[in-house]
């Protein structure tokens, strides 16, 4: 549990650059709010953005809580391992979904992944994707909003419930008033202020440490010694003693059902890529932010190795796992510790930065969803354009009223990761497998399209109940790569059995939503005009970034 009580010693030069920062996040706000008149630019930025504006907020609506405090824990608990969550549980995803899936995405002109559902497999599995979706965001919503308010309440001492409210009416006032072109450029802007504030923590955190060497011989030291330096074979991470098996746990569990449930799935990301101006902008979005992606783990990870090895705080707790602070301080902790006021107000918002864009990318996917996926299909139908624009605006609220309630399941969680890769296997695994069977396998049907994701889901929570009953012994976050795992088995299949006792849709019904159906130049994204150039092929960017992250995976493992 973050520290309760003023922490940080900010001055006026650091409130300043906060106020600043404010002015800018609400400005974007106000003025995209004058580009909104039809329900999809409010939704879906009116599918006109370029690739690179699109490409940084794909990435920095994942920039909140689980890359800085949840990451900097993990770091400071498990060390390097912490790394896969990039190099294995990430990277390779985003380029499957750039490569492969945007196509069906963007091609068909769906408005959300659950509509995508709907297409593909009807109205029994869109409601059963929509509202798991929504339920998921809230609570992801609930972790963003509880760390942005943790800082407040480091910053000024104020009472918990209180940061929390304050926090969530400055999420949701620009949310709220320009929806996702407000939440995607205060992403943009957002990145650049997230770096700005992590990559000088880094630097003068070596120099403490220092250098390399340094920091070496200190973890070495430590408890946990040198595996906490290597990134395989993970067994910290994974809670598999056996190297062999926390291999595997960590490529299938992490790497493949986590990683790609999260990043091909998740509306969250994918709403990014849908707001592109052509298929090749929504191709490049997720390989776009692939590049950065790879490389946030050093000003994000390398700050929490480092704080459980020289900050007093964290060396007592990793030692004894006892006192007033716990791995998610880590990088409050450094911040308090090594940065001057000034850069510290520059680190502030950097923090805060990160927690407003993934609270924002909650709000932002969550409106959509339960307004087109929910409401209008499901409640009220068949009303004018500008009810569902107006709708979305008091989801936004309601929504952000359903974190502030959320935010406080988060506070009893000593490590936030934990918490997180949990519901990613609740929610995002059996999609992933529910997706990927339908969209190359014709014969799966509807049925198995629902009840797959029933049972997938419920699995993985039956894994988590035994967890956390002692039935099963699964410490670390190896209840999370487990309940993962056979979330995906049981849901193919269930998939399958009940595919082949009922009846699947016509070759006609399918094209566009599945692979072998779907002409070969409905999937090619235009390599003229503004999509033209060897630097704008999406395939080209892809494997550029393939061999950067396999040769990370060798030079680190």
């Amino acid at each position: 549990m973050l520290a309760q009580g003023q922490l940080l010693d900010a001055n006026g030069v650091d409130y300043v650059l906060l106020a600043l920062y404010f002015a800018f996040v609400l400005g974007i706000g106000w003025l995209a709010r004058r580009a909104v008149s039809t329900s999809l630019d409010f939704f879906l930025s009116g599918r006109a953005l370029p690739a690179w504006v699109t490409g940084l907020a794909f990435i920095s609506a994942n920039l909140g809580a689980i890359e800085i405090i949840g990451m900097s824990a993990n770091g400071a608990e498990y060390g390097m391992p912490t790394m896969h969550y990039f190099w294995i549980g990430a990277v390779p995803a985003m380029l499957f979904l750039g490569v492969v899936m945007m196509p069906f995405y963007y091609g068909s002109k769906v408005r959300s992944v659950p509509e995508f559902m709907l297409r593909r497999f009807g109205k029994a599995a869109h409601l059963v994707n929509g509202i798991s979706f929504a339920l998921a965001q809230v609570l992801i919503a609930g972790v963003n909003l509880y760390l942005l308010a943790s800082i407040v309440n480091a910053l000024l001492g104020w009472p918990l419930w209180v940061s929390v409210l304050v926090a969530a009416l400055i999420v949701l006032s620009y949310t709220a008033l320009g929806g996702l072109s407000a939440a995607i450029y205060n992403e943009v802007l957002q990145f650049f202020v997230i770096v700005a504030a992590l990559l000088p923590l880094t630097i003068v955190g070596l120099v403490k440490v220092g250098g390399v060497q340094g920091l070496v011989d200190k973890v070495t030291a430590s408890k946990g010694g040198g595996e906490q330096l290597t990134a395989w074979p993970g067994a910290e991470l994974t809670g598999f003693d056996n190297p062999i098996l926390s291999v595997i746990g960590m490529i299938f569990g992490l790497g493949f059902v986590l990683s790609f449930g999260y990043w091909t799935t998740n509306f969250v990301e994918v709403q990014r890529a849908m707001a592109s101006k052509s298929m090749s902008a929504a191709q490049r979005t997720p390989i776009i932010g692939a590049f950065p992606k790879m490389f946030i783990p050093f000003i994000v990870i390398i700050p929490g190795m480092i704080a459980a090895v020289i900050i007093p705080e964290m060396t007592n707790y990793k030692l004894t796992e006892q006192g007033p602070y716990d791995y998610n301080d880590a990088i409050l902790l450094m911040m308090r510790d090594l940065l001057p006021n000034g850069i510290l107000g520059i680190a502030l918002a950097g923090l805060l930065a990160s927690f407003m864009a993934g609270m924002a990318a909650n709000l932002s996917s969550f409106n959509t969803v339960f307004t087109y996926d929910i409401w209008q299909s499901y409640i009220v139908k068949d009303k004018p354009d500008h009810y569902y624009l107006q709708m979305g605006r008091w989801v936004t609220v309601g929504a952000t009223v359903a974190a502030v309630g959320t935010a406080f399941i988060a506070s009893g969680y000593e490590n936030l990761m934990d918490y997180l890769q949990q519901l990613f296997s609740f929610f995002n695994a059996p999609l992933f497998a529910t997706f990927i069977l339908g969209m190359f396998w014709k014969r799966m049907t509807a049925h198995a399209g629902w009840s797959g994701l029933v049972l997938g889901t419920a699995s993985a929570i039956t894994v988590y109940a035994l967890s956390e009953a002692g039935v099963w012994d699964l410490p670390g976050q190896g209840a999370s790569f487990v309940g993962a795992g056979v979330a995906f088995v049981v849901d193919v299949v269930v998939s399958v059995v009940v595919s082949f006792a009922t009846k699947p849709k016509t070759d006609e019904q399918l094209v566009g939503l599945v692979w072998g159906l779907t002409p070969k130049e409905d999937l090619k994204a235009s390599t003229t005009g503004e999509d033209a150039g060897w630097y704008r092929r999406p395939g080209l960017l892809a494997g550029i970034a393939l061999i950067l992250i396999i040769a990370l995976n060798i030079i680190f493992g």
